[in-house]
């Protein structure tokens, strides 16, 4: 049985109670609000351990409510729970800085499994993360602010999706690693997102630390397998 704390806001009255019943029976302790507006002003009154939201609630809605809370706790994992399916409503989830995102109607047990595999993830990069800072080249990443300082002193503020992917590189300098890899661990299933979406974030990466981001001298492409990290 675990110990953690869960933040869960839906509106739904009849969902929001089964899973707050599920989770409870996995051993969880469950915060829970219907509103938005509420869980906002009660959220600094708990820590948590995860944030599962619904994207459509009253008062203020679940990406706003995403947005403030990262503005104070960048670490906190976020799940949404929602029936807006979109992939521009997945991007912008992920973009405000959601680690995970179920579409509705779901299975019970998807989302428990999804529950545990970002609480696992999360209670690993606590114990074994150790690097707070990183610097290659003339760019400096701050894994604690989410900040990186690139060519000309520029300063980015990164998405929690964004260090985490860059941190798992890092950690694995010179080693090849593939798209399916970086899925499993980073974004904890290799069913969705889709690869292209690891592709995508190797684009921005450049974009950031690169002079000549068409010709790479530390984010690497490994045609047919994934990517390298090299100084």
């Amino acid at each position: 049985m675990t110990n953690n704390t869960i933040l869960l806001v839906e509106d739904e009255k009849n969902l929001l109670s089964v899973i707050k019943l599920n989770l409870e029976m996995e051993g969880h302790k469950v915060i829970a609000f219907e509103s938005g507006l509420q869980a906002w002003e009660k959220f600094r009154s708990a820590n948590y351990s995860l944030i599962i939201l619904d994207v459509m609630l009253p008062g203020m809605d679940g990406f706003e409510l995403c947005r403030n809370i990262r503005k104070v706790d960048k670490q906190t994992p976020v799940l949404f729970l929602t029936a807006r399916g979109a992939a521009e409503d997945r991007i912008t989830g992920l973009k405000i800085g959601a680690d995970d995102y179920l579409i509705k109607p779901f299975h019970l047990e998807e989302l428990l499994l999804r529950v545990k595999s970002l609480l696992k993830r999360t209670g690993s990069s606590e114990k074994s993360s150790e690097m707070n800072s990183y610097s290659f080249g003339d760019n400096q990443v701050n894994f604690l602010t989410f900040e990186i300082k690139t060519k000309g002193a520029k300063k980015i503020e990164l998405t929690k999706k964004e260090i985490e992917l860059l941190k798992f590189l890092i950690d694995r300098k010179n080693e090849v690693v593939p798209r399916e890899t970086i899925l499993q661990q980073v974004w904890g299933y290799d069913s969705s997102p889709s690869t292209r979406t690891v592709d995508n974030y190797m684009v921005a990466f450049r974009k950031y630390f690169e002079a000549d981001p068409k010709n790479p001298r530390y984010f690497h492409s490994i045609r047919g397998v994934g990517y390298k990290f090299t100084e």
